[in-house]
């Protein structure tokens, strides 16, 4: 029974670690759109630096058990993944995310890491730590596992699964899976108790993929026809013009409703000979790929 549960054991946690391997090389297609535009754009490096602060965690846990050889062996290959992500990031990020990845990475890594491995050697010891340890980790994940509840959110109200692949949300829950079992079969539910949540947000992600991927996302045309009738446009432009008619004077905001969406006039006072003409206003639009560059005169 006992060397049944060791082989049993081993599966899920190789099973673990190949799975986990496929998710943290996940970034790669993000990292290859870095590489060629040779900008990271909008993309974040926070959830690198997390991931790498969860792996180094990990491993100083399982260094300060006796049988998770298996954590030990996923975390390290994750760190070095990790490591590689952010080094790629701080190549190609522009200086001001730059700094706060820096920043990040100090406090996370560096400040928040070395006080946990400082304060547990000095202060704690034998099992002690170890089960100081594996409360850090377990809280820890449970708030990583809470972290994708933002994405469902998203889903729901845009009815859009633009932003939540299933094939990473699939691999995300087979290795919560595999994890939990690892670690129930291990009798470690710092392990196995993370997992749970995980193997749960796992299950909703997918299903509202399948609720959500073949329904239309909630278009801007919606959101233009709320705003206008929340300001109603007409009301305004004719409180405008009737302003025009008794002060003949022109705003520039009032013209945009007469011109072309395509044209951004510039208006600009004339100055003839350091004489500045109060009634006379000329609009010039922006230079256009297709629009011939023109001036319109109104006089009062």
């Amino acid at each position: 029974m006992t060397g049944n549960l060791a082989h049993l054991t081993l599966a899920f946690g190789l099973l673990g670690n190949i799975v986990s391997f496929m998710v943290f090389l996940a970034p790669i297609p993000t990292f290859y759109k870095v590489y060629k535009k040779k900008s990271t754009e909008g993309f974040q490096s926070a959830p690198y630096v997390v991931g790498l602060f969860s792996a180094m965690l990990w491993i100083y846990y399982a260094l300060l058990k006796t049988n998770v050889l298996l954590l030990i062996t996923i975390n390290s290959v994750g760190c070095f993944i990790e490591t590689l992500y952010i080094c790629f990031f701080l190549f190609y990020a522009p200086k001001k995310a730059r700094m706060e990845s820096l920043k990040l990475v100090v406090l996370l890594i560096v400040v928040g890491f070395g006080l946990i491995v400082g304060l547990t050697q000095f202060f704690a010891s034998g099992v002690t730590r170890g089960v100081i340890v594996g409360w850090i980790c377990l809280v820890f994940s449970l708030c990583v596992f809470v972290a994708p509840l933002g994405v469902l959110r998203q889903v729901i109200k845009t009815k859009s699964v633009e932003y939540m692949p299933i094939l990473l949300s699939v691999a995300l829950t087979l290795s919560a899976v595999m994890w939990f079992f690892y670690g129930l079969l291990l009798g470690d539910f710092n392990i196995a108790i993370p997992n749970v949540l995980g193997f749960t947000f796992g299950i909703i992600q997918m299903i509202l993929y399948y609720m959500y991927k073949n329904k239309k996302p909630i278009s801007n045309e919606k959101i233009t026809e709320f705003e206008a009738k929340k300001y109603p446009i007409g009301e305004m432009e004719e409180k405008r013009f009737q302003e025009i008619v008794d002060h003949k004077t022109i705003d520039v905001m009032k013209l945009t409703a007469l011109i072309s969406s395509d044209i951004l006039p510039v208006v600009t006072k004339l100055k003839e000979n350091g004489r500045h003409d109060a009634g006379h206003v000329a609009v010039e639009p922006q230079a256009h790929p297709n629009v011939p560059n023109h001036i319109i005169e109104v006089t009062a």
